[in-house]
């Protein structure tokens, strides 16, 4: 499908809102409004077009979270000096998100936040968050793991930087203290290429600790979604973006609002295909079409009575039933026409000897 259409008509794909279906898709705006509040307004509603469930955001709280220590994962920025700086301008004020929460509420989308601090978790609960996602970079905080636990709200666990045996700890640690939780197959790459999806994880998961798994994308394409959703995904999270060429480190592993469209309808026909397994084994729906388009046998040339049928004089003609079946031509071969037949007539039974 050309991109080019789906930006005249992303819009159409509002009506596209099953809302009741197993799966949950997160769109993660996460900083790319580059910390403008308008930007991030205006974020929701173009996203709430597009049937996503979910809209998430990241809230760090400078101070508590960093200092400026701390590096750039991808020099990136031609106004911060630092990712202290990065964060300190990109900030929101506890009653900003509010605003945003309350945007999202009405458009009918639930807000999502990751939060990278124990004070984050404390505004996020001012606000009345559902469910808390924790980013891959925190599943060894155990100290912001014992935090959420606290508040007793179900976790979507990242795994992107994590080994098996660094999520055996936090899965332990969350259920130790009875926290519903679900784990997304995630690699930590901006973007992501097709051979670190990692998409054989999904099932290793679900193996390995019988709870919801899901796929948290930075591949910036569609299709890494569509495979993870076919392979038994449910739940999922991309970022997004208005345009490839926005200023952002997330930017490059984004999807654009059209292909996210795109890939929510996508998604929405995958589950229901999934939904609703055909069973080979019964072909009676295909009765009527199968007396149309299956055929009977037909000579190709005039044959006088006597002549012994060789395959060279069969053809098969629509619709089934007015000679012998095509599929019995081996049993015709080497017998005797009773009368003479005309080129392109049926075979029937009576005609053979």
């Amino acid at each position: 499908m050309a991109w080019g259409n789906l930006e005249k008509n992303y819009h159409i794909f509002s009506i596209f809102l099953f809302i009741n279906l197993p799966m949950l898709i997160i769109a993660e705006i996460g900083l790319t409004h580059d910390g403008s509040l308008g930007m991030a307004h205006a974020f929701i509603d173009a996203l709430a077009l597009t049937g996503v469930d979910a809209i998430k955001f990241q809230t760090h709280i400078p101070e508590a979270e960093s200092s400026p220590y701390e590096p750039f994962r991808v020099p990136f920025s031609y106004q911060d000096k630092n990712r202290m700086d990065y964060w300190q301008r990109t900030a929101f004020t506890s009653d900003q998100w509010a605003g945003l929460k309350s945007h999202c509420d009405e458009k009918g989308v639930e807000f999502m936040s990751s939060p990278f601090s124990n004070a984050a978790v404390d505004l996020l609960e001012n606000i009345g968050v559902k469910r808390y996602k924790v980013g891959s970079g925190e599943v060894n905080n155990m100290l912001l793991l014992e935090k959420i636990a606290r508040t007793g709200k179900p976790v979507i666990l990242s795994s992107g930087m994590s080994s098996f045996a660094e999520l055996d700890r936090s899965v332990e640690f969350l259920r130790s203290r009875n926290v519903e939780f679900s784990i997304m197959q995630c690699s930590t790459a901006y973007p992501t290429k097709p051979a670190q999806w990692g998409l054989n994880v999904i099932g290793e998961l679900k193996a390995r600790y019988g709870v919801p798994v899901g796929f948290s994308d930075h591949s910036g394409v569609p299709e890494s979604a569509l495979a993870a959703v076919a392979l038994g995904a449910e739940l999922l999270e991309f970022h997004v973006t208005f345009h490839k060429q926005m200023f952002g480190p997330d930017v490059p592993a984004s999807l654009t609002i059209e292909e996210t469209a795109y890939t929510v309808k996508a998604v929405r026909n995958i589950l229901e295909a999934l939904d609703n397994p055909v069973d080979k084994t019964d072909n009676s729906a295909f009765k009527d079409v199968k007396q149309i388009f299956e055929k009977s046998l037909a000579v190709n040339k005039d044959l006088p009575a006597g002549h012994v049928l060789r395959f060279e004089d069969l053809e098969a003609k629509k619709p089934k039933g007015y000679g012998i079946p095509a599929s019995a031509f081996q049993k015709v071969t080497g017998r005797k026409l009773s009368k003479p037949k005309n080129q392109w007539d049926f075979l029937k039974e009576d005609d053979l000897i």
